[in-house]
């Protein structure tokens, strides 16, 4: 385990000693645990972005189609 020396303003600092307490821990090591939680939940969110990314793409179209125009798409007679 690393030591390290955080600065926090008084309130703040008076209410991570109240959570910990309520927790009954240690600020020290309710820090230790938000800070865990973030880092796993970064690594999830890359392992996400590195599957979805990683997945073939797809054609949208085919190729002796053209793409519709704007109007065709947001044809909305019901509005007119």
């Amino acid at each position: 385990m690393k030591n390290l020396t955080i600065t926090l303003d008084e309130e703040t600092a008076h209410w991570a000693r109240v959570r910990a307490a309520k927790q009954n821990t240690s600020v020290s090591k309710m820090l230790g645990q938000v800070l865990q939680e973030l880092r796993e939940l970064e690594d999830q969110r890359s392992t996400a972005a590195e599957r979805f990314f990683s997945r073939p793409t797809k054609t949208l179209q085919q190729a002796d189609k053209p793409y519709p125009d704007r109007d065709s798409l947001y044809d909305r007679s019901i509005l007119r």
